[in-house]
């Protein structure tokens, strides 16, 4: 697939189409190549306007200009005056470019390719980085020709045959990515690292307390362990890509002796896997990638749905729910765990559920195969549990929308469970004066917050949510003596807006009201005619309580979701 110059000292090499079919995710996209997809790619690089290095044979990432503007033709030009093969813009494909970038492209005959929009640029320097990796296994010995012919299990079956030995790759989780034929008298290790899919956790405890670990990581030769009672001999090398460790190969030499050659074996095996393991690395990143941007165009209404189903493997007719679990603003490595674990609970709960995490929240796409609109609940309700069991983890609320007949609607679950989780907030804030009360009185009436609902639970709230959300533009453009009232005293601290609020909440009992918030009545007659004489506020009015109450609410409401 790949070449060097032999015997001259020129470095291994891809050409554009290799790297192109090296591309099994599609990452990039090519525009146009006028000098042909057969010039070879020594490298990828970003971008740099200031700096007076070569790009010779590399492909650029232009990272820093943005296709539709000005400086993209000169980024073109630069780049080719530099010796670069090709250059990555982000965008789609032909159309999306202006024609003075193809102009630019066509005349200075530098290939031109874009960067698909799910991914990142990191995806594109792995895809590069793998392709070239590849060139730098070559093809002059066995091992590499079975490994171009079937990848990683392959390569593992021709090992295990070489070292007479049972091999395992493994990544840096100690998730086995390939592994030879495990033979029934494979030691019980082998066959419970095999079953899990990684190596189990007390093995992984015992290796770093050994120092084998340390040394593996840390060492590029052929590490040696010798056979301990059950526990056959071993040998481990780790799969290294210039200074970054991506894994690691065992050898265990179950029921009989590694062949005298099996450490060279094991170490050629361990160049020739490089690639594949960058391979298999950018899949599952690029992968989860393209489905969180799938999910994201599906459940914000941007893109084509059927592509964004295609991507997210839905059947066109599943029942769909959203859940959303939003954290408070918190930081540190609890808040980052939190919504991790739940991610995972998430697919624990249903293998099909497709999930998407962004800054503080979750969320998560629940295929109803049964169209069981409880089963929306009932995931809620475990990621709430699951919140409420973590330590030193921030406050966790957990929305489940309405159902949606196919994944195509499931845009209006997904607003409607972001509104419950507003009003789960909002709910929350407003018996805070409640509870401080009852803590006055002895703790009476204390109860944890309610922190899953579906819209069942809340759909008053809901209501008066959407409503705000409507009205919000109206009374932030027109103004008038409550807004200048309300916005004066929140900026002084908001003692009348707490006192207006308990007032009106209480129905105008001044009473219970003032124990609401701790006052004696008198107090709160007070702030209330201060309210009239300052402000001019008549709350004897109907239509001016109604203002009021409206008032209220917006100031204590967030605006909308924040993403």
């Amino acid at each position: 697939m790949t070449g060097a110059a032999p015997g001259d000292g020129t470095p291994p090499f891809a050409t554009l189409r290799q790297v192109l079919a090296h591309d099994e995710d599609g990452i990039l996209h090519l525009v146009l190549a006028p000098s042909g997809q057969d010039t070879a790619v020594h490298g990828v690089v970003i971008g740099e306007e200031d700096a007076p290095r070569p790009y010779d044979c590399h492909i650029v990432l232009a990272t820093g200009v943005r296709p539709g503007t000005g400086a993209a033709p000169d980024a073109v030009r630069e780049a080719a005056r530099r010796g670069a093969v090709a250059v990555v813009l982000r965008g789609g494909g032909e159309d999306a470019l202006p024609d003075t970038v193809l102009t630019a492209a066509r005349e200075s005959g530098v290939a031109l390719l874009t960067r698909a929009e799910w991914a990142e640029w990191g995806d594109t320097l792995e895809l590069v980085r793998s392709a070239l990796a590849l060139g730098a296994v070559g093809s002059e010995d066995r091992l590499a020709q079975a490994a171009a012919g079937g990848g990683l299990a392959v390569l593992a079956s021709v090992v295990a045959r070489y070292c007479r030995a049972s091999i395992t790759v493994e990544d840096t989780q100690f998730r086995v990515v390939a592994h030879s034929a495990t033979s029934a008298d494979a030691d019980g290790l082998r066959q419970s690292t095999i079953l899990g899919g990684r190596v189990p956790d007390w093995r992984v405890a015992e290796l770093r307390r050994s120092g084998l670990l340390r040394a593996l990581w840390t060492s590029r030769d052929v590490i040696h362990r010798p056979a301990d009672r059950t526990d056959p001999e071993r040998l481990v090398v780790a799969i290294r890509s210039g200074g970054e460790v991506l894994g690691s190969m065992w050898a265990a030499a179950d029921g009989g002796q590694l062949s005298p050659d099996a450490p060279d074996v094991l170490r050629r095996a361990s160049e020739v896997a490089v690639p594949y393991l960058l391979q298999h690395r950018l899949r599952g990143s690029a992968g989860r990638r393209r489905q969180e941007h799938a999910l994201r165009g599906l459940l914000l209404g941007e893109g084509d749905r059927r592509s964004h189903m295609w991507s997210l493997e839905l059947a066109p007719d599943v029942p769909c729910a959203v859940v959303v679990a939003e954290r408070d603003r918190a930081v540190g490595p609890a808040a980052e765990r939190s919504l991790q674990a739940l991610a995972l609970q998430a697919v624990a709960h249903r293998a099909t559920a497709r999930v998407w995490r962004e800054n503080h929240r979750l969320t998560v796409l629940l295929p109803l195969p049964d169209g069981d609109p409880r089963d929306a609940l009932g995931l809620a309700r475990e990621l709430d549990s699951l919140a409420a069991a973590m330590p030193d983890a921030p406050a966790i609320r957990v929305g489940a929308g309405t159902p949606a007949d196919t994944p195509a609607g499931a845009a209006a679950s997904y607003e409607e469970a972001l509104l419950i989780v507003r009003a789960l907030r909002a709910r929350e804030a407003r018996a805070v004066p409640a509870d401080r009360a009852a803590a006055s009185d002895g703790g009476a009436g204390l109860r944890s917050p309610v922190r899953h609902a579906g819209p069942g639970d809340v759909g008053q709230t809901v209501a008066v949510l959407r409503v705000l959300d409507a009205i919000r533009p109206l009374w932030e453009r027109d103004g008038g003596p409550v807004h200048d009232m309300v916005a004066s005293d929140l900026a002084a601290g908001g003692e009348l807006v707490r006192s207006l609020r308990a007032y009106l909440d209480a129905a105008g009992d001044m009473s219970r009201a003032a124990r609401h918030l701790v006052l004696h009545p008198n107090t709160l007659r007070y702030r209330l005619r201060r309210v009239r004489e300052r402000f001019g506020i008549d709350l004897d009015d109907p239509d001016t309580r109604l203002v009021v109450t409206l008032a209220l609410r917006l100031a204590e409401t967030e605006g909308g979701p924040e993403t």
